[in-house]
């Protein structure tokens, strides 16, 4: 269950940064509420999922996961580009998370 919770934080925060731009700096109040509250149930999700997973594996699922689901958002919403730096560079953070996992005690 601990991991179903991880998994819907890690949504939440990847729903609440991709709402970011469209805040405009959090002067639009309905995106800038949407934003807030999406973090906000992203951090309750993420603190119950840690009573039982480990913080340092939860930690690194949560933003390896989501910084690559920000990028692909990035990529085909928002019209960023994806070169071969950038691809790189998410390869090397998915490949550092499935090193922790492997690495961690569960």
């Amino acid at each position: 269950m601990a991991y179903v919770l991880l998994g819907i934080a890690i949504l939440a925060e990847v729903f609440a940064t991709s709402l970011i731009k469209s805040t405009a700096g959090f002067t639009r109040v309905w995106p800038t509420v949407a934003c807030l509250g999406g973090y906000a149930l992203a951090f309750v999700l993420l603190a119950q999922a840690v009573k039982e997973i480990p913080v340092g594996v939860a930690y690194a699922l949560w933003s390896g996961l989501g910084t690559a689901a920000i990028v692909a958002i990035g990529a085909v919403f928002l019209g960023e580009s994806v070169g071969l730096a950038k691809f790189t560079g998410i390869a090397l953070i998915i490949a550092g998370v499935v090193i922790v996992n492997l690495a961690g005690e569960h």
